[in-house]
């Protein structure tokens, strides 16, 4: 057997993450430890997946249980906390059927599939063609890097998949232009989480329903980041009163298990007939534990009303922060606990400087920096995360005078 040899110090993970010089070990709650017991303040929350922190109790003892009964058993038996946890998320949106996959990508995957597939049953097959925007992010698989049109992500993996139309955001011409007979639906983030925190406004996605409608396109929503209580809704597209065909949906709702989801209307999934599509792990009874757990609490009363208030307050005292350092935050962006500030100096710059005052946040596009924080956060952890910004920001200040100082 043939091996290269590796240098015992240096990783063997591929190298296509910038990783941290930090690695933690534990967690409780809003915090996040070291080995050596440093503290720091996660306002990162595992890029807006650990909805309820770490270590809720709650999420702890279902999945303990459920991993002391058994863990896989594969799609092809029934799954009662599976069907269970579908029926959950239907009541509670406008669903009617669910697919349980891995990740957000897949869950993307699936809403492609399943526009293209609602054509092609109405005799339609010409009609595959997805209308995307600039600025999106949809996943890393070859599908997927095509629908978030994103040049850095597609280089180097030969043609870029077919079917996939993209157009400026906010460009309502050319999004009726890109429009032809082979079009099968438009898909779209009610909030573009990496492509830096840009809300779509309201009367533009009751536009894309309306144009959906006229034109018998499938309307997709890709809900993986801004879902599961995360803007002070249970999913975002409820602030414009009106509902997509088809939603993807990832990232909170497993509170950091890896789990997604495919939810759509009757109409919209009536051609996902059997075999047309599978996965092995997708909705296995880990996920599906966790994932009801995770509803028990998102679900309660009162929480999502908390998540609004938190969110409005963390959003007021960051207009404040603004206003103390204009030369560093340029805007404030977002909904909920889904905020973003828009720089005027480097965000990476910014994230090494709230790092190294023990507080996690998350580098964006268009020089964004977010703040993810878990949906269980309280005035203290408000407060508390504005003044290391406060010290990051100063910081920031500090850099920048320092080369006309010398």
């Amino acid at each position: 057997m043939n091996s290269s040899p590796v240098d015992a110090s240096a990783s063997v993970l591929l190298p296509t993450y910038a990783r941290a010089p930090v690695a933690f070990v534990r967690g409780q709650g809003a915090w996040a430890e070291t080995e050596s017991g440093q503290r720091y303040l996660d306002f990162g929350a595992g890029i807006a997946v650990n909805a309820l922190g770490h270590a809720h109790p709650h999420l702890v003892a279902a999945l303990t249980e459920q991993a002391s009964r058994i863990w896989h058993t594969s799609n092809l038996y029934t799954m009662p906390d599976g069907e269970k946890l579908a029926r959950r998320l239907c009541e509670a949106t406008f669903a009617a059927r669910v697919f349980f996959t891995n990740s957000g990508a897949e869950a993307n995957e699936c809403a492609i599939k399943m526009a293209r597939k609602h054509h092609a049953a109405k005799g339609e097959p010409e009609r595959f063609r997805i209308i995307t925007f600039e600025g999106a992010f949809h996943g890393r698989t070859l599908a997927t890097i095509a629908a978030g049109g994103q040049q850095k992500y597609i280089d180097g993996f030969g043609p870029k998949v077919d079917g996939f139309d993209q157009v400026a955001f906010g460009d309502h011409d050319a999004l009726k232009a890109a429009i032809t007979p082979e079009t099968a639906g438009i898909m779209i983030e009610p909030i573009q989480g990496e492509g830096g925190l840009r809300s779509v406004p309201f009367q533009c996605l009751r536009g894309l329903r309306e144009l959906c409608d006229e034109r018998g396109l499938m309307l997709i929503f890709d809900e993986i980041q801004t879902g599961v209580g995360r803007t002070g809704k249970f999913f975002a597209h409820e602030f414009c009163g009106v509902t997509p065909d088809i939603m993807s949906i990832a990232k909170g709702i497993g509170g950091g298990f890896p789990m997604g989801a495919c939810l759509a209307t009757e109409d919209a999934a009536a051609g996902m007939t059997l075999g047309s599509h599978g996965t092995t792990f997708g909705g296995n009874p880990l996920a599906m534990a966790v994932g009801n757990a995770v509803l028990d609490i998102v679900l309660a009363e009162g929480f999502i009303a908390h998540v609004a208030r938190m969110g409005l307050r963390l959003r007021q005292s960051l207009a404040e922060l603004k206003d103390r350092h204009p030369e560093v935050i340029e805007e404030i962006r977002g909904e909920g606990l889904m905020l973003g500030l828009k720089l005027r100096t480097p965000n990476t710059d910014f994230v090494a400087e709230a790092r190294a005052q023990g507080l996690l946040v998350v580098a964006a596009g268009d020089n964004v920096v977010r703040l993810l924080p878990p949906l269980i956060i309280g005035d203290a952890e408000v407060a508390e995360a504005v003044a290391r910004l406060g010290g990051a920001a100063r910081a920031v200040e500090a850099a920048l005078a320092r080369p006309a100082a010398e």
